[in-house]
């Protein structure tokens, strides 16, 4: 197993389209001339990963009244995110990726560390893609609790 290139601030954020819970496409590029946090989790309605999207679903206002959407992606199936966002009440895309393609080209899968193993896997993982689509901010290897407050300070949102 070797590590996936991860990608850093000034690089160009790798364009994608991927179907949403509603199995509608959505790419990348329909977010040009806006901010869009793209963030990768592991799993749909999983502890970690439920109460990353409700952090995200709560502080959404205040990220859209700064110009900034939210877009996540993990490799369930539509039909699971349909559940997710209808049992969550989310109100952002979350983008299936079952064969991994966009996660792979993120960064956000590869070898990680679980429970002192090293397995394959999505790596958690934040984006922060400026208007032109130039990546602004790159996080791995984020903490699902918490991480939503401290990427607003980070970002100073």
């Amino acid at each position: 197993m070797s590590e996936n290139a991860r990608l850093a601030v000034g690089d160009k954020a790798p364009d994608f389209t991927l179907l949403d819970s509603t199995e509608k496409p959505v790419s990348l590029s329909d977010y040009a001339g806006r901010k869009v946090i793209v963030y990768f989790y592991p799993a749909a309605m999983t502890p970690g990963c439920t109460k990353q999207a409700c952090d995200f679903r709560d502080s959404l206002a205040e990220l859209n009244g700064q110009g900034i959407d939210v877009i996540g992606v993990s490799p369930d199936k539509p039909a699971k995110l349909a559940k997710f966002v209808e049992r969550d009440e989310l109100t952002f895309p979350l983008l299936s990726d079952p064969d991994k393609e966009v996660l792979t080209a993120w960064g956000a899968f590869g070898e990680k560390k679980m429970y002192g193993k090293v397995v394959q896997g999505v790596i958690r993982s934040t984006f922060l893609v400026d208007e032109s689509g130039v990546i602004q901010a790159a996080q791995y290897n984020v903490r699902a609790t918490g991480h939503v407050a401290k990427l607003r300070r980070d970002l100073s949102i």
